[in-house]
C-alpha cells in the first residue's frame, strides 16, 4: 500500500533498490562499513593535492640544497662579525690582552674626539660635493650617448672601462698624475704656462682631486643605469612632445627627468652610501694626508682599529657610521615615497 492506495506487485518491483533495507538491518555491519568508507573519502584530500604538496617540498628542498651553504657561509661572515663588533665596541682590547668591559665609554668617547669630528666633516664635505655632481654628469653622458651616431660603441666603452678598474689601481694610477713634481697634471699646466699645483699634497685640494678620481672610476655606474632607464621612455611621448613643439631642452625636462625621477633616487643612494663608505683610494693616494685632511670615517676606522690597536673604539665608531648610514637611506626612501619617485 503506498499512500493509503494499493499497489500492484509490478510497481513493487519498480521501487529504487536504495529504498529497499540493506541485509541484516539498519544497524549491521555492511552499513557501518559503508559508512566508515565515505567518512574516510570526505576527509582524505584529493590525489591532486598531495602531488602539488609533494612537488612544492622536493622543489624547495632541492633549491635550498644549492642555495644553503652559500647562505651559511654570508650569514656567518655577516652576522656573526657584526655581533662580535658589537661586544667589541664595549670593550678596551688592544687585540693581545684580555679585553675589558667599560660599557658605552667609547660612545661617549666619540662626542668629544676632535680627529672624529675632523673625518666626519671631511666625508660630509666630500658627499655633498660628489654625489650631485655624478647625478647631473651621469644623465648628461648618458643622454649624449643615447643617440645612433657614428662610433658609439667605441665611446660607450670607453665610459665604461674606468668601473671594472679596481679603486686600489686607480689610486696608485693617480699618484703618477697629480705627483706634485714628475705627474702629468702639473707638466700640463708647464706646457700652458700656468702655476704649479699641489693636488694631493695641498690641504685645500686635495679632496677636490680626490672627489676627481672618484669621478673618473665610478661615473661610469650611474651612465649606465640612466642609459638603460633613457631607453626605457617610449618613443611616441617624445614625438607627441615634438610634434607639440617642444624643442631639445624641453622634452628633457617635462618628458625625461620625470620618467628617469625614480632612477635618480636610486642612483643617489647607491652613490651617498658607496661615498660614506670611501676607503681604498684614500689608503692609496694619500694615507689620510696631509695632515688629516683628507682622512675619512672609514680610514679613521682603519687607523684606530688596525694601526693604533684600539678595536673597541674602531668598532664603536663603525657602529655608528652604520647608523648614520641607515638612517640616511631611510630618510631618502620617505622622501622620495613623498615625492612620489619611489625606486625601490
Amino acid at each position: 500500500m503506498k499512500r493509503g492506495i494499493l499497489i500492484s506487485e509490478h510497481e513493487r518491483s519498480r521501487t529504487p533498490s536504495s529504498r529497499r533495507p540493506r541485509q541484516g538491518g539498519p544497524g549491521s555491519a555492511a552499513d557501518r562499513a559503508a559508512a566508515a568508507d565515505a567518512a574516510d573519502r570526505a576527509t582524505d584530500p584529493p590525489r591532486g593535492t598531495w602531488s602539488r604538496r609533494r612537488r612544492r617540498v622536493v622543489a624547495n628542498l632541492t633549491g635550498w640544497t644549492f642555495a644553503g651553504p652559500a647562505t651559511l657561509i654570508i650569514v656567518a661572515l655577516t652576522l656573526f662579525p657584526a655581533g662580535w663588533a658589537f661586544l667589541i665596541s664595549r670593550e678596551h682590547w688592544n687585540g693581545f690582552t684580555p679585553p675589558r668591559s667599560i660599557g658605552w665609554a667609547n660612545y661617549r668617547t666619540m662626542a668629544s674626539d676632535p680627529d672624529l669630528r675632523a673625518a666626519v666633516d671631511h666625508t660630509v664635505l666630500f658627499t655633498v660635493l660628489y654625489v650631485p655632481i655624478v647625478l647631473v654628469l651621469g644623465i648628461f653622458v648618458a643622454t649624449a650617448l643615447n643617440r645612433s651616431i657614428r662610433f658609439i660603441a667605441f665611446y660607450r666603452t670607453a665610459v665604461f672601462v674606468p668601473l671594472v678598474v679596481s679603486a686600489a689601481a686607480t689610486g696608485i694610477l693617480a699618484n703618477y698624475v697629480f705627483d706634485p713634481q714628475f705627474g702629468l697634471a702639473n707638466n700640463a699646466l708647464r706646457a700652458l704656462h700656468l702655476p704649479r699645483q699641489g693636488f694631493l699634497t695641498d690641504r685645500h685640494e686635495v679632496m677636490w682631486v680626490i672627489a676627481l678620481i672618484y669621478l673618473w672610476g665610478d661615473l661610469a655606474f650611474s651612465v649606465i643605469v640612466y642609459l638603460a632607464a633613457l631607453q626605457d621612455i617610449p618613443q611616441d611621448i617624445v614625438e607627441a612632445a615634438t610634434l607639440d613643439g617642444a624643442n631639445r631642452w624641453q622634452v628633457f625636462r617635462h618628458v625625461t627627468l620625470p620618467a628617469v625621477a625614480p632612477i635618480t633616487v636610486f642612483v643617489g643612494v647607491w652613490e651617498t652610501v658607496s661615498v660614506l663608505q670611501i676607503f681604498e683610494l684614500v689608503l692609496t693616494t694619500t694615507r689620510g694626508g696631509p695632515l688629516g685632511s683628507s682622512q675619512t670615517v672609514v680610514y679613521f676606522i682603519y687607523n684606530q682599529a688596525f694601526e693604533l690597536s684600539r678595536y673597541g673604539y674602531g668598532s664603536a665608531i663603525a657602529y655608528a657610521l652604520f647608523a648614520a648610514t641607515l638612517l640616511l637611506t631611510l630618510g631618502l626612501f620617505a622622501y622620495s615615497k613623498r615625492s612620489k619617485s619611489e625606486a625601490f
